[in-house]
């Protein structure tokens, strides 16, 4: 967010002086953990409880929490810090208050579940801990710090035969050992793709398992879900299983290719 006001340059220059000296110091908080607390001290209402086997409460009690990587409709993700060990790692931050109905606390809920059942994988991304307060639920995940799929795609304009296929090897992959382990995806794009560092040979790992659900053989599922140009046919007919996860999959290639998608979502 940009600078909301200017003030008239003399008084300013004073007044920033005395703060500087007053705040000499002390350290910049994270300014959604200070609206946090302040949200906790005033508010004595019920409380929502989202997580069922959490790691703890205070997640600033072994994390630091810094910068902004990102947000999306739910959570902001922060780089944050490993007190003990120094290592970083990125933490989704999912404020209660955008937690309207009992759909979206499910959601959630299920997500962790989703990330702690799945086994180890190179090319999923590791939730490491989870921590819930009165005001939000931070999941403590792998940090890749080497962009999206989809940018690295816009880069290249598209990609070339065998560095595609090497990316749809690794999709596969991930929707196979997904599958193997009663889980649909649901939501394969490739912004949900990120690279683990800015190395040539950088792993591919996929995240946000948000709109992800359990399975059993031969369930069927009729909700609405995912992202408009890589939603199987089967979604919006409201009957399908594992297979759009597999379909998904396929519009990725195409744009790996082409670099334009092979449907558009009008």
């Amino acid at each position: 967010m940009g600078n909301c006001c200017v003030t008239s340059a003399t008084a300013s220059h004073e007044n920033q002086k005395k703060k500087k000296k007053k705040h000499k110091g002390k350290k910049k908080q994270n300014q959604f953990f200070v609206e946090s607390r302040h949200h906790h001290q005033s508010n004595g209402g019920h409380k929502l409880i989202v997580l069922k086997e959490p790691t703890g409460r205070e997640i600033e009690q072994r994390y630091e929490v810094g910068r902004e990587l990102g947000r999306g409709e739910f959570g902001i993700t922060y780089l944050c810090t490993k007190k003990e060990t120094g290592e970083t790692f990125a933490c989704k931050s999912i404020s209660k208050k955008k937690l309207r109905t009992t759909v979206d606390i499910e959601d959630v809920r299920r997500e962790v579940e989703i990330m702690k059942h799945l086994p180890e994988h190179q090319n999923i991304v590791t939730l490491k801990d989870t921590y819930e307060d009165d005001n939000a639920v931070h999941l403590v995940m792998e940090l890749c710090e080497g962009g999206e799929l989809f940018d690295s795609i816009v880069a290249r304009g598209h990609y070339a035969e065998r560095a595609a296929a090497a990316v749809t090897k690794t999709i596969i992959e991930v929707v196979q050992m997904c599958h193997k382990h009663g889980v649909i995806h649901r939501d394969l794009k490739p912004e949900n793709f990120l690279f683990q560092n800015n190395k040539e040979t950088a792993v591919l790992k996929v995240i946000d398992f948000g709109l992800s659900v359990f399975f059993k053989p031969g369930e069927r599922f009729n909700e609405i879900v995912g992202s408009p140009y890589y939603m199987a046919p089967e979604v919006l007919k409201r009957n399908y299983g594992p297979e759009v996860d597999i379909w998904s999959a396929g519009v990725i290639l195409y744009i790996l290719l082409c670099g334009v998608p092979p449907f558009w979502a009008g």
